[in-house]
This record gives C-alpha cells, structure tokens and sequence, in this order.
C-alpha cells in the first residue's frame, strides 16, 4: 500500500520514537554479548522477518527489482557501515558515562542530514540554519553530557580513552545523514522497498565479524528478550518508517524533530544504565526545541534539474 506524504512524515516521527531505546538498550544487551554480536543477533532477527515479509508478496517483490542499482548498492553500503559504526561505538566506549557522549555524537546526524540537503538535494539555507543547528547542538550537549565536574585534563584524557569510540560515532553520524538524503535522491517515491535487505545484510556482516573476532557472548533471558526488542523495534519497523518518511515525506520536518531523539533516549538510557541526568537535561530540551524549530524554517526545497525526478525536501 502506497503511503501518503502525510503518512510517511508521520512515520518518520515514529521512527524517531523507536530510535530513543537504541542506545541504553543495545548498550546492556552489547555487555554480555560483545558489540559484533549483538549486532548481528539483532539485525539478523529483525532482517529475516523483515525479507520473510517483502518475498511474500510479488508486488513488494516485483517493486524491489525496480528500484534503482545505486540505491541499492550505496544506500545499502550507507545503512551497513551506519549500524556497525554505532553499535561498535557504543560498545568500545569506556564506561557507562561514555555512552551518552557517544549518543551526543550519533546525534549530530540531524543537523548533517539538514546541512546535506543543500548540496545533494538542492536545497537552499537561509543564514539562519547555523544558528538553528548550534542551538540544538548545545540542547543536545546539555541533555545528554553527563553532569560533573571536570577540568580541561580530564576531558583530554576522557578523549583519549574513548578516541575510537567517538569516531566512530561521528562517522555514523555522517553515514547516516548521506543515506537520509540519498535515498532521498535516489529512490525517491520508487514503490519498492529495500530496508529489510539492508539489515539482513547489516546483520550477515556482523556475524562474520563476530566470528572472526571470537567473540564470546553470555545469554540469558533478559539479554535475548533485549535482542527480540532492539530487532523488532528500531532495527526494523523504525527505518521502514524512515526510509519512507525521507523518500516521500517531508524530509525537512522530520530531520528537524530528530533533535528530539537525544532527550527521550536520554531519558530511556538513564533507566536502562542506572545514571541519573542532570539539571541539564530541562534546560537543553529548551534549545534542542527552538533550535529545531529554527532548522525547520531555515531550508528551503530547490527543485533539481538533471537526474532523476525533482525532489521536495520540505513543504
């Protein structure tokens, strides 16, 4: 069935909704698992029901095999080294404070999704789009940093321990907002659908790692009953209803509340790893929401000419 743009926007802020257990959850089911395994277990789940489902019908198989070659291949490239990205991130952080540093990271995808759009899609940015994104950024600073008191080298040191961790968080910030915008260009309002491929194939990938690294993983029932809900959840219906939303909703809205993912994932992260946020949070909830608001209303859709159909980013 065919969603509407008002439907696809809509998913799209569901998405954003599911996204905030990302973090906290795969944080304590990557603890007995190891990061590889985890992922793999997680997206190999969600992958195999998600393709059990687009194999059962011949029109979602049939608007599979027309979806554009590149979309495929790089969108799916994007979607791959995003999940391995984040998830090693997460498990590679130092301690349990860490991790929402590394959830402030990952969230920079927002704003780069914005700031892409004007070179990928032709969009067109007022002077007003950098302040809209420092405010949010320092929303999401306040909301997710953990509170105390540190001098200038204890943050060097905290860098230093975690280098690899938030690089490759920012790396899956950027990843994740090319794939935003590309299959934005790329597939646009194709009928098919290619997500469930993405994350059987996220999956397969982790696995191989996993085994080539020797990983050695604890389950249990909560940790399987962790996995069944990162798989059902975000690692499957929330990038259908993202992919979705980028592709034929409006692109600039949803990107813009995606700012508000830090602070529900805050929120859920603190229950899940027993680390109370601070004061910060109130008042970066404040800036986060002004400062998306201010992203929304500093893009412009630009009609591209050349390849492919126009694209719309915001209405």
């Amino acid at each position: 069935m065919r969603f509407r743009d008002g439907h696809a926007t809509l998913g799209g802020l569901a998405a954003i909704v599911l996204w905030s257990l990302t973090v906290g959850v795969a944080r304590r089911i990557i603890e007995p698992l190891g990061p590889l395994t985890a992922c793999a277990a997680t997206y190999l789940a969600g992958g195999a029901i998600g393709c059990a489902l687009l194999l059962s019908r011949a029109r979602t198989r049939a608007g599979m095999a027309r979806l554009p070659r590149r979309y495929l291949v790089g969108c799916g490239a994007l979607f791959v080294g995003y999940t391995l990205c984040l998830y090693l991130a997460i498990g590679l952080a130092a301690g349990r404070n860490e991790v929402f540093v590394v959830g402030l990271i990952n969230y920079l995808w927002p704003g780069l999704t914005l700031v892409l759009s004007l070179p990928v899609l032709g969009c067109r940015g007022r002077w007003s789009l950098p302040v809209g994104l420092l405010l949010a950024l320092v929303g999401v600073a306040l909301a997710t940093w953990p509170a105390r008191g540190a001098g200038f080298g204890a943050v060097v040191s905290d860098l230093g321990a975690n280098a690899w961790a938030y690089a490759l968080a920012l790396m899956a910030a950027v990843a994740w907002a090319m794939y935003s915008n590309l299959a934005r260009r790329w597939a646009g309002r194709s009928e098919g659908d290619a997500v469930a491929l993405f994350v059987l194939a996220a999956g397969v990938l982790a696995a191989t790692l996993s085994f080539w690294r020797g990983e050695t993983a604890n389950w249990s029932a909560s940790v399987a009953a962790g996995v069944a809900l990162m798989a059902l959840g975000p690692a499957l219906t929330a990038y259908l209803l993202w992919d979705r939303a980028v592709r034929r909703g409006n692109l600039t809205l949803v990107a813009s509340a995606a700012y508000l993912t830090p602070l529900l994932s805050t929120a859920i992260t603190s229950a899940a790893l027993g680390a109370l946020p601070g004061a910060g949070v109130w008042v970066g909830c404040v800036l986060v929401v002004v400062g998306a608001m201010v992203c929304k209303v500093s893009v412009r859709p630009e009609p591209r000419t050349g390849e492919g159909p126009r694209q719309q980013v915001g209405s």
